[in-house]
Parts: C-alpha cells; structure tokens; sequence
C-alpha cells in the first residue's frame, strides 16, 4: 500500500479531515509507514500537496482548512453531531470535572487526546496509559484501526517527552513509573519546572544572539543547522547570484526519498510577507522545492501563499522553532546532565 493510500483509508475510517501532523501519526502507530526523517508530518503534508497539483481531476484529497486534508467524498456526506448533540448524549456518562469536548475534539491525535483526558478526568493525578486510551476512545477522542492504541499512545507521549526534554521545551507530560502518566502543569515550582524555566531563558538569550549576527554568520549557522536535520550537499550560495537563495541542499528521507531544497534566510524580527514566498518559489530551479527560516514569523497571507494547492509548496520554519532545533542539536548551546537520585525500596 503506497502512503497515499494509506492516508486515504485513514481518512475514509475517522470520516473527517485531520492535520498532516495527524496523519503521520497514525501512519506509524497503525504500522503502515515507518520512517526515520525528523519532520514526517511535513513529508505526508508534501506528498498530499503534490498529489492534488499534479492530479487535480483524480486525486483524492481536498485542503478543507489552513493546515487540515480530507476527502472529496466528504461533501457528499452528512455532517457530524453538533456539539449540542453530543453534549446531550454524553450526560449518560461520567460528568467529569470539566465540560465534554465538542466535535472539534473527535479524532485527535494520540497526545493531544491524552493531554485531553489528563485535563478533565485526572483530577491533577496520573493515571495509568491504558486507562487513559480508554477513555479516550470511549469519548472519541481517540479513532484508530491499530490493534494496540494504547501502546501506540503511550510510545507517541514518550515521544515527546524525550524530545521536548532535547529541545529545552516546555513538556507537557511527566512520566510518573509503571506506565503513569501526568501533567507537568500540576508540578507547580518543582524541579522540572525549574529547569524548563531555566532553559527557555537561555532560548530568549540565543535567540537574542541570533539577532545580533552579521547576515552572512546567520547564513553559515544554518548551512550547519541542515545537516543535522536531514539535508546533504549543503552549499552556501554566492551573496551577489542567490536570486533570493541563501542555501541549497538536499533532504533525504529513510535513505531513500531525495528532495532539492532551496532555502532563504531572513533574519529578520518583523513578520515575512507572501512577496517573499512568491520570490522563494519564482526562483526554484527544476524539481526544487523551496523552505524559509526567519527568526520572526510568518504573516497570515504568507502562510496561505506557501501553501497553495496550485503551486509548488514552500515550507516555513519561524523563529521559535529555529531556535527549539538548535538546542535540540546543541548548535550554539551545549546540555549539562546532572545526577538526581530517588529513593527505592531496599532488600534487608
């Protein structure tokens, strides 16, 4: 079965539309995609986006939303309980501390359904990762054909864990032994609160030395920054014929899939606009596609810009994602491990 495949029968099983982060999550954890890239939502979100360029009569997939695919088919379908409906059919069930989830909530993706219950039915107490997948899945909040979601659930929350604690980020969850799961937002002032407190000054400090660079030292940061991430072939190109272009490279996936990026770097503080975007895409030479680091961020027509069906998709990485991949990859920050130590029971 091809990945698109895949995400179609996804698709017509949850019969809504999902995010491409969505998608590729349930890709892996139903075992019908295994890959090694560091961005596979951006992988699925490309392929999908091709697709609908390069077959727009007989492709599947419609952009029902900034960030969201779904079916054709769906428009022919019915529409999904009202949040008054199924506030009304959920009074049967347990009222937990907070109001039920409209429909907005239905098919989440496995961490978000898991923060979602932590949230209501937690009780500011771990609970345990199956009970947490029962729940969800007895909310809805959970849709999968996977045998096993609840070892699928509690390896994407571990997921995360590892890789927010690489990053320096906020973690959302802790791991509290024996398959438990909480919420760091419960922790208050401890350790781990601490820490992340700690990190995300040193986030604001590089990013505040980021901005200070010269263009061109930026420019060579981030020629070190893709290798890290996938990219071979990296080359700076000349400052006076980049025609917008700042860096060329190629990003591999699983050894296998091959991908020309061109990429332009803005350090700027003030939002990137679409005229950017459409310079970025009018100068991808054949088969190229293109991606945009700024340390700001991206104005809203330039997010729709970057993703137009139509066109030849741009990839945007804003400042504070820039910044997480760089302390992620210790470019320009080094980690410091410390020892913590906890009791355990002794044999007397």
């Amino acid at each position: 079965m091809s990945i698109l495949d895949a995400v179609k029968k996804i698709l017509m099983e949850v019969g809504h539309e999902l995010t491409a982060k969505e998608l590729a999550e349930t890709l892996i954890s139903d075992g019908l995609w295994q890959t090694n890239g560091k961005t596979p939502d951006a992988t699925i979100g490309a392929r999908i986006y091709v697709d609908m360029k390069r077959n727009p009569q007989t492709t599947p997939f419609i952009k029902c939303k900034r960030g969201y695919f779904g079916l054709k088919e769906y428009a022919a379908q019915k529409p999904l309980q009202t949040s008054t409906e199924t506030t009304k059919a959920a009074q049967s069930e347990e009222k937990p501390s907070k109001p039920i989830a409209s429909k907005s909530d239905k098919g989440l993706s496995f961490t978000e359904a898991a923060l979602k219950v932590l949230e209501v039915f937690g009780k500011r107490k771990p609970m345990h990762y199956r009970d947490i997948t029962e729940r969800a899945i007895k909310e809805g909040w959970i849709v999968s054909s996977g045998k096993t979601p609840e070892a699928s659930l509690y390896a994407q929350v571990i997921t995360e864990i590892q890789r927010s604690q690489k990053r320096g980020n906020t973690q959302r969850f802790v791991q509290c032994g024996k398959g438990y799961i909480g919420l760091t937002q419960w922790e208050g002032n401890s350790l781990a609160f601490q820490i992340e407190q700690h990190n995300r000054t040193v986030s604001l400090e590089l990013k505040k030395r980021l901005q200070a660079m010269k263009p061109g030292e930026f420019e060579e940061l981030i020629s070190q920054l893709l290798p890290r991430m996938g990219f071979v072939e990296v080359e700076l190109t000349p400052l006076s014929k980049d025609g917008g272009i700042d860096v060329r490279g190629v990003m591999v996936t699983n050894n296998v899939i091959r991908t020309k990026m061109a990429v332009q770097v803005k350090r700027w503080k003030n939002n990137v606009q679409s005229p950017i975007v459409q310079q970025v895409r009018g100068s991808l030479g054949a088969h190229e596609q293109g991606l945009i680091i700024t340390l700001g961020d991206f104005s809203k027509g330039a997010i729709e810009e970057a993703s137009k069906v139509d066109k030849t998709p741009i990839a945007l990485m804003n400042g504070d994602v820039l910044v997480s991949l760089l302390m992620e990859y210790e470019i320009g920050v080094k980690r410091i491990n410390q020892s913590i130590f906890e009791l355990e029971e002794m044999a007397l």
